[in-house]
C-alpha cells in the first residue's frame, strides 16, 4: 500500500483529512502517514468551533484537546512564567502531581527539558539557545524516545512521539520547521491535541529565537481511527466516531485566520492523496 501523503491549511483540518484518509484505508489504520501542517498555528484553539466539536467528544472520554497538547508544550505556563523560568515551574510544581510511573510520567515536555547527560540538562533549551547563535540551518535533533526507559516486553503503553527534528529555512525572516516521528498514532483520541501541543511548541522556539513559525510535518508510521475508552469503561462504537465526524463536517469549515500566530498563510488547501480499501 502507498503512504498516505497531504497537506493542509491548520490543525484542525490536518485532523479531519487524516481521519477521512486512514479511515478509508483497511481496517481503519496505515502505515506511514505524512501529514504537513502549513500554519500549525492556526485551527488550534477551542475558541473555533471544529476543536470544540473534538474536545467535547474527548472529554466524554476522561480526555482533552488540551490536556493532550499539554502534554508536549505547557502553553499557559509559559504564558504565565515566561522562559526559560517556566522550565522551573514544571519540574517543581507540575510534574510531581502528575507523575504516576516513575520511568513515565506521560508528559513529552520532561524529557524534552530533562535528560540526563544532556548539555544544561535541558535539550530543549539548549536548541534554543544554540540556534540563537548558531548559523547552521539542520543541526536542532531531540530524541524522545529512550531505550534505557521505554524497552520491555509489554505490547502497550509508552512514548508514541519518538523524534523532533527542527529546520531553519532561509529567507528575509528565517523560519522553523518541525518534522514530528509517531511510532504508534492513535487519530481520534491523540493527534488533533498532538497538533496542536507541536504548534505550540514550534512557536515558542520561534518566539525565542526571533523567528517566524514554520510547516510541521509529522510522519506517523502506524496510524490508527481509534475507538478511545469511556470513563465508565466501556468502549466507543465506530458509530460514535461517525457521530463525531457528522458534527464537525456539519460546521462552517472555511479557514479561519484569526488564531494563526504567523498572521496569514495561503489560503489554498493542497490535495491530500489518501490511500484506498
Amino acid at each position: 500500500m502507498s503512504p498516505i501523503v497531504l497537506s493542509q491549511p491548520s490543525c484542525v483540518e490536518t485532523w479531519r483529512e487524516a481521519v477521512r484518509a486512514v479511515d478509508e484505508a483497511p481496517g481503519h489504520e496505515a502505515h506511514n502517514v505524512i501529514l504537513t501542517v502549513e500554519d500549525p498555528t492556526a485551527g488550534a484553539s477551542l475558541s473555533d468551533d471544529r476543536v470544540a466539536v473534538v474536545d467535547q467528544f474527548l472529554r466524554r472520554h476522561d480526555k482533552s484537546v488540551r490536556t493532550i497538547s499539554n502534554t508536549i508544550f505547557p502553553q499557559a505556563l509559559y504564558n504565565r512564567h515566561g522562559a526559560p523560568e517556566f522550565f522551573e515551574a514544571f519540574h517543581e510544581r507540575v510534574l510531581p502531581t502528575v507523575r504516576k510511573k516513575e520511568r513515565w510520567s506521560g508528559y513529552y515536555f520532561e524529557r524534552m527539558t530533562h535528560w540526563p547527560n544532556a548539555p544544561h540538562d535541558n535539550p530543549l533549551w539548549d536548541i534554543v539557545t544554540r540556534m540563537r547563535k548558531l548559523t547552521s540551518m539542520n543541526k536542532y535533533e531531540l530524541a524522545l524516545f529512550d531505550p534505557a526507559r521505554d524497552v520491555d516486553n509489554s505490547p502497550y503503553g509508552g512514548q508514541c512521539l519518538s523524534f523532533l527534528s527542527f529546520k531553519r529555512l532561509p529567507g528575509p525572516r528565517k523560519t522553523v520547521t518541525l518534522t514530528a516521528l509517531y511510532r504508534n498514532h492513535y487519530y481520534i483520541e491523540k493527534l488533533l491535541g498532538n497538533l496542536i501541543g507541536l504548534g505550540q511548541l514550534m512557536a515558542f522556539v520561534a518566539k525565542e529565537t526571533d523567528q517566524d513559525v514554520g510547516p510541521l510535518t509529522i510522519i506517523s508510521s502506524h496510524a490508527t481511527v481509534d475507538l478511545p475508552r469511556t470513563c465508565a469503561g466501556g468502549a466507543t462504537t465506530r458509530k460514535d466516531v461517525q457521530a463525531l465526524l457528522d458534527r464537525y463536517d456539519a460546521l462552517p469549515q472555511g479557514y479561519d485566520q484569526t488564531n494563526s500566530a504567523n498572521g496569514s498563510v495561503a489560503s489554498a488547501v493542497a490535495t491530500g492523496a489518501g490511500a484506498k480499501p
